[in-house]
């Protein structure tokens, strides 16, 4: 951990700060830690001065009429911090006074605004809480309490609802106005007036990441435009450091800005990158590029060293943002430093804490990472960040310093080890005002830059919630200074002695992402797929599998079918033979069943625990052959590599869940309430033969689900696949039977479904059918069963759906937008889930669809066996010519708004995709499974008429709703008769055990796969009761103390 320059050696460097990415935190910490700790009088004398600063800094804050006092009025860890902040993301943007003013009704009528009134003599705070207590009086006439009750009475009356609206609009814009410097550079040029003269500017033209060329368009010309402002108001004698700057998000300068996108990036990005280095170098200015999520730090670093190598050498400008929460700061420091040394440059680094760490944690828990990118502790980040500038400021040769904090105790921290180098402080405008108030007294300060946001009202909402949310939490400098509960003593306490007090141990409350579902289960392990040596490894596995010719073949106990093999071919490319298949007939159907009947009453007698550990041994198997599996579901069906490790993680944790719901469910019996004498159980046991038929579009995930759910409620199976992918599922029927389930119990009948069904759903020792497919099927399937004699026996079908999302106006489109592509598009269409019909509110439907067709003109239609790939093939030729006749009908009938069509030279089923606007919902009679999308235009009064309509489709399946207005989405809940409704998110990718997934009506019979109850559907209950009394008496009873 010397802070001495090392030989530049990328691969070596890059390969520690891949190493510190998912590493074991509690090892990196004690790192940080030994470089972070001082000796006993510097830290003295540190506390000492951050003691001063404190004390001095309240004070002053209890003079604030800023944002310092509207942050201590609102404390975002209490109801009207949290409304306020809802309300905040969303009113400005909002178009239409309808929904504004529903808005404001739902976030605003629960806040308790009058004890706010008056506490502050801040004009922010009191105009703020004016039109709130207006509005919310106006909107729940019970909340206020006090003597200003009357008047405020007759202020709403004479105002009326529009009036107040506007009230609160202009509360919002005040408030919006604190964080942001200016509409644009000429208003933020001009508000530098209102800071010290010698304050120095970076400024950021905020806006959402791009989603299509036009708003890399947009962006660039905004930071040309900025760079040529400042470059007029450069001051010639003063150098480089001292000049303002200005910096760059580089997800605003591409619309796919991601790891698997990495060629096209470094082709389209990096020049545009240098353009604007190189105008910031002409007019004498900096450029810093912005940090962003942890999935883009390495393609961060590729374009930054290729960028550091292209612009001028003279010019010393271009900086980098590093994040301390991140364990890879400290070595990404270390790299830069080699790079500074084998470039002859000295590199401006502004370190930062970080702002996405809720975010990184959600991501790092959703995708199975081995550990978190970011620290778990406030005080392991503060650790890392003073670990960090230890650094910069050892390393002046290669680093000019730039300390972003708000924090006392920091800026004393880096007084004391600063020992007269060069550095400057840096601070968000409408932040810390007191506190560098204070700094800026002192003549003998470092110099202080304010990182100065610019954009419109719209364009500042993401920034302006980070900002409230991160200084808004408990744990904030910012926050607790304005809280006079908070002593000065705990705000300047030590973080080096936290960590070492908790042994630089994570966090006990966030578990690692294995460890997320507790004792009941681990998690199923993922990939990081934004990590180069992770993608490195996992191509060249799957290159390998991509060679191979598979061979699945029809079992009966120990019986395998031999003959003439039907063969089977990629969907992507008709001339990729991927295997072959021995299919099964009537005669290995007979045979399997009447074995599976045989040892049925066996395999449900070994008890759940004992079948539980069978499906654990399964599920660690599937997740060691993680990368041959991904490729046989590329390959086979045509998924996208992501897609294919979301099937396979899917199929491990259906294996843990239904294994543990067998451990505690079906291994001892439930003791049941009764009369003294009389024990009273009820038991779970298998029915008997269970028939699994699954689909061909979750080849691999829906497959195991379903046998795996059967197995451990004690049940024997017969498993068929769907003809077009009964390789993967041969390969997990293997691996079930390595696991430890007799062959017997479990055989595979890959073949006809027609020949293979007529069999099975006419005899009477079949004992239940689980089915994933179409309606129609599961009708035949019906009917089939009630036809036989014998039992009458549960169907468990899982069929398809006419999927709709809703969105209003207070939705945010940039979100709205990449849900849709996500929903509709994702695997081609091609899941039960897919979205189908998006019904847009009149106010944002034009913006919508304009967004929405830039952004699919970014899609890669193409081989799914490359990363880069982002919609794979249709599952046949057969698919493909399904979708023929509906696309010609919507041709005549609506308008197309759009058609991306797949590149010519690709040979396989793939399809264009299709938007098209209708009517009506009622256009659509069944179900569209494929890439093709329908939007339908509604008013803001009619959103009850939109339920009615999905209602009436018979339909269940999959609902979504983007709306920020609670009162909008719970009425949907309420209403509508779906089982799976998402809000604010996308509609696909349901969670086992998280999201249990099934619908209702034509949807579905249920219960929800992934669910806690779905195993009770493979069973059949068995009630004891026991009269003790019959074989001596009751001893318990008889026994009892008086006592």
């Amino acid at each position: 951990m010397s802070a001495s320059v090392h030989p530049y050696s990328d691969d070596v460097m890059r390969s520690a700060i891949r190493a510190a990415n998912t590493g074991d935190e509690h090892l990196y910490l004690e790192q940080y830690l030994a470089e972070a700790r001082l000796d006993p009088d510097s830290v003295r004398r540190i506390q000492a001065g951050a003691r001063k600063l404190a004390v001095a800094a309240r004070q002053k804050v209890q003079q604030s009429t800023g944002v310092d006092a509207f942050m201590g009025e609102y404390d975002l860890s209490s109801e009207e911090g949290v409304l306020l902040m809802c309300l905040a993301e969303a009113l400005l943007r909002i178009p239409d006074d309808e929904t504004s003013e529903r808005l404001i009704a739902d976030r605003l009528a629960r806040g308790q605004w009058d004890v706010h009134l008056g506490a502050s003599s801040s004009l922010l705070v009191n105009a703020s809480t004016w039109g709130l207590l207006l509005t919310g009086q106006m909107l729940s006439p019970d909340i206020l309490k006090s003597g200003a009750e009357n008047l405020l009475l007759k202020m709403v009356a004479r105002i009326g609802e529009p009036l107040a609206r506007v009230v609160i609009q202009q509360a919002m814009r005040l408030l919006a106005g604190q964080f942001v410097m200016g509409r644009n550079m000429r208003e933020a040029l001009q508000r530098t007036d209102d800071y010290p003269s010698a304050t120095l500017f970076s400024f950021d033209c905020l806006g959402e990441a791009a989603l299509s060329l036009g708003d890399v368009t947009g962006y660039m010309e905004s930071y040309q435009d900025a760079i040529q402002q400042l470059g007029r108001v450069v001051e010639d004698s003063l150098p480089l450091n001292r000049q303002p700057g200005i910096s760059i998000k580089l997800s605003a300068l591409h619309p796919r800005y991601e790891f698997a996108q990495r060629e096209r990036v470094l082709k389209e990005l990096l020049p545009r990158l240098k353009l604007l280095a190189e105008h910031a170098a002409c007019v004498g200015i900096g450029m810093t590029i912005d940090a962003e999520e942890a999935d883009r730090l390495e393609l961060s670093l590729d374009l930054f060293e290729r960028l550091v190598t292209d612009v001028p050498h003279h010019w010393q400008g271009l900086g980098l943002a590093v994040q301390a929460y991140q364990k890879r700061a400290f070595p990404v420091l270390k790299w830069l430093s080699a790079l500074a040394q084998q470039q002859g440059c000295r590199i401006p680094v502004r370190l930062v804490k970080g702002a996405y760490w809720d975010s990184e944690i959600k991501r790092a828990q959703q995708t199975g990472l081995p550990g978190y990118p970011v620290f778990t502790r406030k005080a392991a980040t503060d650790v890392s960040y003073l670990a960090c500038a230890r650094l910069l400021l050892q390393l002046p040769e290669c680093f000019y310093p730039q300390f972003a904090t708000h924090n006392a105790l920091t800026l004393a921290w880096i007084a004391e080890i600063a020992a007269g180098r060069e550095y400057e402080l840096q601070r968000l405008h409408g932040m810390g005002d007191a506190l560098y108030a204070l700094l800026q007294s002192d003549n003998e300060a470092p110099p202080v830059r304010v990182y100065a946001p610019v954009g419109s009202y719209e364009s500042l909402l993401p920034y302006l919630v980070r900002r409230l949310l991160e200084n808004g939490a408990n744990s904030s400098f910012v926050n607790a200074l304005t809280d006079p509960e908070c002593s000065i003593d705990s705000l300047i306490q030590d973080p080096c002695e936290r960590i070492q007090k908790v042994d630089a141990s994570p966090h006990p409350q966030i578990p690692l992402p294995v460890d997320l579902y507790g004792p009941e289960r681990r998690n199923s392990r993922g990939l990081d797929l934004s990590a180069p040596d992770v993608v490195e490894s996992l191509l060249e596995q799957v290159a390998v599998a991509g060679n191979e010719c598979w061979c699945a073949a029809a079992s009966a106990g120990g019986d395998i079918v031999e003959g003439s093999p039907r063969a089977l071919f990629s969907p992507a490319d008709p001339d990729d033979q991927t295997g072959e298949v021995h299919e099964a007939d009537a005669t290995i159907a007979g045979k399997a069943l009447e074995l599976a009947a045989a040892v049925a009453p066996e395999w449900d007698a070994q008890g759940g625990v004992a079948r539980a550990a069978c499906l654990l041994r399964a599920a660690d198997l599937i997740e060691a052959q993680m990368p041959v599996l991904m490729a046989m579901v590329v390959r086979e069906g045509g998924r996208t590599l992501p897609d294919a490790l979301s099937e396979v993680r899917e199929a491990i944790d259906f294996c843990r869940y239904y294994a543990h719901c067998a451990s505690e469910e079906f291994e001892h019996p439930i003791v049941l309430p009764g009369p003294t004498g009389e024990q009273n159980t009820l038991e779970l046991h298998g029915r008997g033969v269970f028939a699994c038929i699954s689909p061909w579009n979750f080849p691999l995930a829906i497959f195991t689900g379903q046998i795996a759910a059967a197995l451990a409620a004690g049940n024997a199976v017969l498993a068929k696949p769907a003809r077009q992918t009964a390789l993967v599922a041969g390969r997990v029927v293997a691996l079930l039977h390595e696991a430890g389930v007799p062959r017997d119990v479990l055989s595979f009948l890959p073949g006809s479904g027609a020949e293979i069904g007529r069999i099975l759903m006419a005899d009477s020792r079949l004992a239940g059918v689980a089915f994933t497919g179409s309606t129609g099927t599961a009708r035949t399937l019906q009917q089939q069963l009630a036809e036989r004699g014998g039992a009458i026996i549960p169907l468990i079908a899982e069929t398809g759906g006419q999927n709709v999302m809703i969105a209003d106006s207070s939705a945010l489109i940039e979100q709205l937008v990449r849900d849709v592509i996500q929903s509709a598009f994702n695997s081609a269409g091609q899941r039960c889930s897919a979205l189908r019909v998006l019904f847009l509110q009149d106010a944002i439907a034009g913006r919508t669809e304009q967004m929405l067709s830039s952004a699919m003109d970014e899609l890669r239609i193409g081989d799914p066996m490359h990363l880069s790939t982002d919609i794979g093939p249709l599952i046949d030729r057969s698919a493909l010519k399904g979708l023929e006749p509906h696309i010609a009908r919507m041709n005549k009938e609506a308008l197309r708004l759009k058609r991306i069509d797949p590149p010519r030279n690709l040979p396989g089923s793939f399809s264009a995709l299709h938007v098209y606007r209708i009517r009506e919902l009622a256009q659509l009679d069944q179900e569209v499974f494929g890439p093709v999308l329908h939007v339908i235009h509604f008013s803001a009064n009619r959103l009850d008429n939109v339920i009615e309509a999905v209602n009436a489709t018979g339909y269940g399946l999959t609902l979504g709703v983007h709306s920020r207005i609670e009162s909008t989405w719970a009425r949907v809940c309420e209403r509508a008769r779906v089982g799976n409704l998402y809000i604010n998110r996308n509609m696909i990718g349901a969670v086992v055990g998280s999201q249990p997934f099934g619908g209702e009506g034509l949807s579905g019979t249920g219960p929800k796969a992934g669910g806690p109850r779905y195993l009770h559907r493979f069973a059949t209950e068995r009630t004891r009761s026991v009269n003790i009394s019959a074989m001596g008496g009751n001893s318990g009873l008889l026994n009892l103390s008086d006592e």
